[in-house]
């Protein structure tokens, strides 16, 4: 019995049917997944948004696969081809591929071969041979003879014949599964670089003269290779074996068509039509079958490498998005910048913009002395604690301009970081920065961006096509469609676990909402803008085309701060209410005497409120939220401590421990910075005394971390670091210079693009990390191999495009690794 969309998701997910199908009758309904997952616990089992993110893929993937099944079995029953077998082969079909497998024979197609000899009467003779080789093929042939049809002689015959068995065999739904499956785990991709291109694709040398098995290239090798065929440096081949593969003798037929032939009880025992049904399979395997299955191969190597690639984009823009906000602090905004000078903006407490200027300390006019004196007198004026400097073009220089206005002066206590600048000038050129900011010039624009994503990173990046921020790998070779779908539901997972302040929050931020789009944002800033500040989410209910649903959808995640009723500042649905209605019955005080009071809410019992309608995880969820009420999930901001006196790499000695923010996260490690503008490498060996499959289980970008200096080797500027702080200095993790995948000569190409940023919390940041879209140049291929930062970031300061790089890439230059 064929299981159903519902049983195969509950199976594929290991959970009960029921579950699914609640969450999917919640989805069909306009439900979000954040609203789900927090508020419809007891309708779906406790699925967490993960879960349901992979239901609401596996749910699109089954449906399109059903849509295209009738469509399949409408095409062959007007064929009158349709029988009971096929059909329920059809419906068995657990995958696109499978269901195009069977379809294949019954695919309208122009006219083969194959099909005008069947036309000429040709199919019995294929059909005897194949049934009895004991006939001999000539002999049989010439009763097939007819120049009427087409059919000259014999050998026109038997040619006519043939194309029909290869058709046949070549479109044989269970053997191309078989094959293909075979091909897959044997198979390696082979690639060499094509004649006269060694010098002009000298950035792909690592794939010159490569190759390796289909099940062990990683993500970002398939692509590199893919862009390097695409550019035309490259030629990939789809081999059916390993190099040096045990196969049959050189003379005889390889295993793939002893396949075929074992299918169709093809066999040379000495019979008069063995030999021609020999060449005939391998005509077959060699003419159709293996360039049928290398075009499938090469999508299914495409597809898996655009899954990871999207996963790891996906990551890495959430850990930028759930970055640590500095919060409300007067920020000045540093946008970095050589010839067209330093962009000054300082932002208040709430982010509104108080003060800009343009400086120019660094060359060609060298104006240092007053540049310190400008940043210094507008900080005390605007009462600044923090300076954020954008990471792109002249970030190293502007970052000890910073440290001399700290030292100069220290009555300011001022505390430098450097963020990601990624996506700033698409922003600043945007029109929503034209709305926001009107009748400023778009460079200052960029940096009152930098200033507020300091202040709140999710607030400020929201405002940016998530592809623009620059935490990819080979971003613009992948689907568009399927890249947004995924960065779009990390963005409203973000927003929704954070919460959003609807009496600040722009629109851009409101959009993300659950149960919001684009209109009815600005319909809600205007009523905003119109009536003054929300004072509870009931008056939301007011505002243009927010109905019922919208209502329901929005409101446990919008927060009304110091409202008229403290539970909507909090994340506890307006729906249950009730609830807490009767804890406080229970505790027989006032909310605002119980909110926030432990002793009070742990000594209640969470079983006693249930009730028809809200379950128990419903109410040990408002308990908890009524315990710390608009709890932010996103960690404590805090900045690094360097060591005084160890600001370049030539301070650095095996031995020291020091603390550093982590940068960048690769499949091999991750990138480091410690204070002396290199960042150091944290092998993934060295991060654990415990196996470490995925680095990210240990770390993230931007986490303040203790390291060991391992090793410094200043010539080469690389920096051996560990996690593990008993590793004694010289230690270096066995097997880091090949394993992590840098120092092999393969790095800036295995680079997973990490976020482009040097750390929101760096607390220093000196460096140029000119990570991302071509550091600020705009939307760039997002990886490749050494497209490094340093040739590819002139263009912000006057306006020009940069080409497209790769954070990754960035970092493993400032690692000092490509």
């Amino acid at each position: 019995m064929t299981q159903s969309v519902h049983q195969r998701i509950a199976g594929e997910l290991g959970v009960a049917e029921r579950q699914v199908r609640a969450a999917v009758e919640l989805l069909d309904g306009g439900a979000t997944v954040p609203f789900i997952a927090r508020y419809r616990k007891e309708a779906t089992g406790l699925l967490d948004d993960t879960q349901l993110r992979t239901l609401e893929e596996r749910l699109r993937y089954l449906r399109e696969l059903d849509e295209r099944r009738a469509a399949v079995l409408e095409s062959i029953r007007g064929q009158g081809k349709l029988d009971e077998a096929l059909e329920a082969q059809i419906m068995a079909a657990d995958s696109k591929s499978r269901l195009e497998d069977i379809y294949l024979p019954y695919k309208p197609k122009r006219r083969t071969r194959a099909q005008i000899a069947r036309e000429a009467g040709l199919a019995p003779l294929a059909e005897t041979l194949l049934a009895d080789p004991a006939q001999d093929p000539r002999a049989t042939a010439a009763g097939f003879v007819d120049p009427e049809k087409g059919v000259a002689d014999a050998a026109a015959a038997l040619e006519g014949a043939r194309a029909i068995l290869i058709e046949t065999f070549a479109e044989d739904a269970d053997l191309i599964g078989t094959l293909r499956e075979q091909m897959w785990s044997r198979g390696r991709l082979v690639s060499r670089v094509r004649e006269g291109q060694e010098a002009a694709g000298s950035k792909f040398a690592d794939y010159f003269d490569f190759s390796e098995p289909y099940p062990k290239l990683p993500s970002h090798r398939i692509l590199a290779m893919f862009r390097g065929e695409k550019e035309g440096v490259l030629d990939l081949t789809m081999e059916p074996e390993e190099a040096g593969a045990a196969d049959a003798a050189p003379t005889g037929p390889s295993r793939y068509e002893a396949v075929i032939a074992g299918r169709f009880g093809v066999s040379d025992v000495g019979r008069p039509a063995d030999r021609w049904l020999a060449d005939t399979v391998r005509w077959a395997w060699r003419t159709r079958i293996l360039i049928h299955l290398g075009a499938d191969l090469r999508m299914r190597l495409w597809q898996a490498a655009e899954e990871e690639a999207v996963r790891v984009f996906a990551m890495n823009l959430r850990d930028l998005l759930l970055a640590a906000p500095a919060g409300t602090r007067p920020t000045m905004g540093l946008d970095p910048g050589l010839r067209t000078g330093v962009k000054v903006a300082v932002v208040d407490a709430t982010g509104k913009v108080v003060a800009t200027d343009t400086i120019y300390p660094h060359e060609p006019r060298r104006q240092w002395d007053a540049s310190i004196e400008t940043l210094a007198r507008l900080a005390g004026a605007h009462g600044v604690e923090l300076v954020a400097i954008g990471n792109g073009t002249a970030s190293r220089e502007t970052d000890k301009l910073a440290g001399d206005l700290i030292k100069r002066h220290p009555q300011l206590n001022l505390t430098k970081v450097v963020v990601s600048e990624a996506g700033a000038s698409v922003y600043s050129a945007s029109a929503y920065a034209s709305q926001e900011l009107p009748g400023m010039d778009v460079s200052l624009r960029g940096a009152v961006s930098i200033a507020r994503r300091l202040q709140d990173p999710l607030a400020e990046l929201v405002k940016i096509d998530p592809r623009s921020i620059g935490v990819g790998q080979y971003q613009h070779d992948l689907s568009e469609v399927k890249l947004s779908r995924s960065l779009d539901a990390v963005v409203e997972d973000c927003v929704n676990a954070v919460g959003v302040d609807v009496n600040t929050a722009s629109a851009p931020l409101l959009t993300r909402v659950s149960g919001i789009g684009a209109g009815l944002a600005e319909n809600i800033v205007l009523h905003r803008d119109a009536n003054g500040p929300f004072r509870s989410r009931t008056e939301l209910k007011k505002v243009a085309r927010l109905g019922p649903k919208a209502f329901e959808q929005c409101a446990g995640f919008l927060r009304i701060p110091d409202g008229d009723d403290p539970l909507d500042s909090s994340s506890v649905h307006p729906e249950a209410y009730p609830v807490v209605r009767r804890i406080l019955s229970r505790t027989g005080q006032d909310l605002r005497s119980v909110i926030g009071k432990s002793g009070i809410l742990r000594g209640l019992r969470a079983t006693d409120f249930v009730d028809d309608r809200f379950g128990l995880p419903t109410v040990t969820d408002i308990l908890a939220e009524l315990e710390k009420p608009g709890r932010d999930p996103r960690p404590e901001f805090r900045t690094a401590t360097f060591v005084e006196g160890v600001e370049k790499i030539g301070d650095l000695t095996p031995g020291m421990v020091l603390e550093g923010v982590v940068t960048n996260v690769a499949a091999f490690g991750a990138f480091v910075d410690v204070g002396v503008h290199q960042d150091g490498l944290v092998h993934v060996s060295a991060m654990s005394r415990t196996f470490v499959k995925d680095p990210r289980e240990v770390v993230k970008s931007g986490d303040v971390v203790k390291v060991r200096v391992l090793d410094v080797d200043v010539p080469r500027k690389r920096i051996s670091l560990t996690l593990r702080l008993e590793d004694e200095p010289g230690a270096a993790p066995d097997g880091t210079r090949d394993k992590q995948g840098a120092r092999s000569g393969r790095a800036s190409q295995d680079g997973r693009g990490g976020p482009a940023q040097r750390g929101s919390q760096s607390g220093r940041g000196g460096p140029d990390q000119r990570g991302g879209q071509g550091g600020r140049g705009g939307q760039g291929a997002g990886g490749g191999q050494s497209e490094r930062g340093g040739q590819q970031r002139q263009g912000r300061g006057n306006g020009a495009a940069a080409p497209a790089n790769d954070a990754m890439a960035e970092a493993l230059r400032r690692a000092g690794l490509a």
